[in-house]
């Protein structure tokens, strides 16, 4: 019995749903008979029977709310946006430094095969990490060649006068055997000393 009464549940549930997508679809083309129709009308006509007023003639502080009604044609409301564009100094004097004011959703206008150096939680770190390591290759000192081992020993300097193996004469002023002038010349004689006497016992006169 539980078979049945699932079959037969799923067969209402199908049912629902074909005839919900059913309405959905004479919806759907209603709207789209109804657009297309008003589309062909006269926009005066249509501002006229929606109680609307010129898009072009609105004023600042007016309410545009209206024109986004699904009832209003894409034509009517986009000339609403644009006058409200051209009415609001936000909106008219575009900055160009506004994050995000430039489309970048053209593929076209992107090249092909392009690729960044940014990294997911490293950001730029690969491309400072090599900016660094050639710094420091070019400020490094150039390594110097090594000699090779085989090079031949630089050929010893020569004496530049030969040695004198001989023994010098002994220098006639400085022989032990020349007499110093002083000793011929004749001894003086020893200082004398002063001597000085007095007479204690002359009587002192009164």
């Amino acid at each position: 019995m539980s078979g049945g009464r699932d079959f037969w549940s799923s067969r209402r549930a199908a049912v629902r749903a074909e005839e919900e997508a059913a309405r959905a679809a004479a919806a759907a083309s209603a709207a789209e008979a109804e657009r297309a129709e008003i589309e062909a009308r006269d926009d005066a006509e249509i501002l006229a029977e929606l109680d609307l007023p010129d898009p072009d003639q609105l004023q600042p502080g007016d309410d545009i709310r209206a024109f986004m009604s699904k009832a209003v044609p894409d034509r009517l409301r986009r000339r609403a946006l644009r006058r409200l564009w051209r009415l609001n100094p936000v909106l008219a004097n575009v900055d160009g430094l506004v994050d995000y004011g430039e489309d970048f959703t053209d593929s076209a206008t992107v090249i092909e095969n392009l690729q960044t150096a940014y990294q997911v939680g490293k950001g730029m770190l690969a491309h400072v990490e090599e900016m660094a390591r050639q710094a420091e290759a070019r400020d490094a000192p150039e390594p110097v060649e090594d000699a090779p081992e085989d090079a031949e020993d630089p050929p010893e300097i020569a004496e530049l006068a030969p040695q004198d193996t001989a023994t010098p004469d002994p220098d006639p002023a400085f022989s032990p055997d020349t007499a110093d002038p002083q000793d011929d010349a004749p001894a003086l004689p020893m200082p004398r000393r002063m001597r000085f006497a007095f007479d204690t016992d002359t009587p002192r006169s009164a």
